[in-house]
């Protein structure tokens, strides 16, 4: 039996644990709780800069070209794009022209806004008008003639699309196996957004627009040491994606602050522009739920960091609460929910375009065929318990009056990749309630001695409180002790 067929045979016998209390509906959307006190708004503050805002900032007063920061990422390109594998189609052209013109406004007096001449990657399931999209398989290859809504909002605020990049097989993994984490080769960056997190590494972007569906936007986030920004469910629009799961699958972004992803996501969502303006620094007398099942499993050295990084929270005088919930038994129900309903809906939709199985990795193939088996019953159950537990994680945020939880986005640093299947779910453990039920999260790395390994703090709001984690975020940055999320090495060799 393989690896993935054991981690199905789990995730079905857990979810055959399940025995709801009431007649729970399946989950038909996702809605804000009712909150006494919303902490999504307050004073309008400035957020921390990262090397995103920085550059912006050069720009628009003149010390850099729109044309020269291009230069530079295409310098970075050379030098990262191959050895990492992490490019998978180079749109230096189109970028060139559109530096040219984006300078030609400048110098009329037009400034589009923060992403105004910013080099971004774009992850290889999201549409880029005449550039393939392959999802990361020799089974699917189309050329789209429009972007996706996404990338043309990008656009649209002046972002300069770079690059396609790689993706772990139809997002359908937290490894993306073909391509090297940008500190050591041997091990893999994480996934399935792992091109956009080495891009952003490495400087080859400035930020990437990635997907998430269990957990494929913090994970890599999180072995690549960049921040991953998951929005609430249906904040950003997707259309124009390879599907996953169409009840799962959210659109987000990678940077390298916390600053910098909340103007990439700002700039593609109206119902998200006042991450910018309305994020509060200011989170002195907040209340912040710390679970304790979020440190099961975790190695010591991410427990130990992890539990650093809260106390810089702490110190900006955020409360630390220890929380019950969620437990253990939630999170491994979750991560079976999660893993039936998205392969139950990926292998559907791959019938429907007709995907020749025989051409996918074995893994993704495996994948495929073990979901077949997954009855109606299961399905539905799966769903059953995904509104319950929106329901229930609810509640103790009134009750407890929390802004959010906090926990290790990963419990290990980025694996060998002659290790990698064995961490099939253990990487997403901690990610995946919160695609399930909708909420937002952001993976922030924490502080490391130079030449670690990264690890990610995961930071979790309930639905449209978004802002909230921006704020906590640069109440950690404002520490002065927290990273860029850029690698520091950049100029050096990566380790084979």
């Amino acid at each position: 039996m393989s690896f993935t067929s054991e981690a199905f045979a789990a995730a079905r016998h857990d979810m055959a644990t399940y025995h709801p209390h009431e007649a729970t509906l399946p989950a038909t959307g996702f809605k804000p709780i009712a909150r006494s006190a919303p902490f999504a708004r307050a004073a309008r503050v400035e957020l921390p800069q990262g090397p995103l805002l920085n550059a912006s900032a050069d720009v628009r007063a003149g010390r850099l070209s729109c044309v020269g920061l291009l230069e530079r990422a295409l310098e970075a390109v050379v030098r990262w794009g191959d050895v990492t594998a992490a490019v998978v189609t180079l749109l230096e052209d189109r970028a060139r022209r559109d530096a040219k013109a984006l300078d030609q406004e400048l110098s009329q007096g037009q400034w589009r806004g923060p992403l105004h001449g910013m080099p971004i990657t774009v992850k290889d399931n999201i549409d880029v008008a005449g550039a393939p999209t392959r999802a990361g398989s020799a089974a699917y290859n189309r050329l789209p003639e429009a972007d996706a809504e996404a990338v043309r909002q990008l656009r649209r605020a002046g972002a300069l699309i770079l690059a396609k990049v790689a993706t772990h097989e139809f997002a359908l993994g937290v490894t993306t196996p073909q391509a090297r984490h940008p500190m050591d080769a041997s091990r893999i960056p994480g996934g399935s957004s792992g091109g956009s997190a080495i891009s952003v590494a490495t400087g080859m972007a400035l930020g990437s627009l990635g997907t998430d569906t269990r957990a494929s936007i913090r994970v890599p986030a999180s072995l690549c040491g960049v921040v991953g920004f998951k929005p609430t469910y249906g904040a950003l629009p997707v259309s124009g994606i390879v599907w996953l799961s169409w009840s799962m699958d959210h659109i987000g972004a990678l940077a390298g602050s916390i600053g910098d992803a909340a103007s990439v996501v700002s700039a593609i969502s109206p119902s998200l522009a006042g991450l910018l303006q309305d994020a509060p620094r200011v989170v002195t007398g907040w209340r912040v739920g710390v679970p304790e099942a979020g440190f099961v499993g975790a190695s010591d050295d991410v427990a130990r960091t992890v539990r650093a990084t809260l106390q810089m929270l702490a110190d900006a005088g955020v409360d630390l609460v220890p929380t019950v919930v969620p437990s253990d038994e939630d999170f491994r129900l979750a991560n079976a929910a999660g893993l039936i309903i998205s392969r139950a809906e990926a292998l559907a939709y791959h019938r429907s375009l007709g995907t020749d199985i025989e051409r996918v990795w074995p893994e993704t193939a495996d994948q495929l065929r073990v979901a077949e088996d997954l009855s109606a019953t299961e399905y539905l159950d799966a769903q059953r318990f995904r509104r319950d537990l929106q329901d229930r994680l609810g509640a103790p945020m009134n009750e407890l009056d929390l802004a959010a939880l906090c926990m290790p986005t990963t419990l290990v640093t980025a694996p060998l990749r002659s290790e990698a299947e064995s961490f099939f779910t253990l990487l997403s453990r901690n990610a995946i309630p919160w695609s399930l039920i909708g909420w937002p999260a952001v993976s922030l790395p924490c502080p490391v001695p130079a030449g670690r390994l990264p690890i990610g703090l995961q930071i979790v709001a309930p639905p449209f409180e978004d802002a909230s984690l921006v704020s906590l975020g640069a109440a950690i940055s404002a520490s002065g002790n927290a990273p860029n999320g850029v690698l520091q090495g950049a100029d050096g060799d990566i380790q084979a």
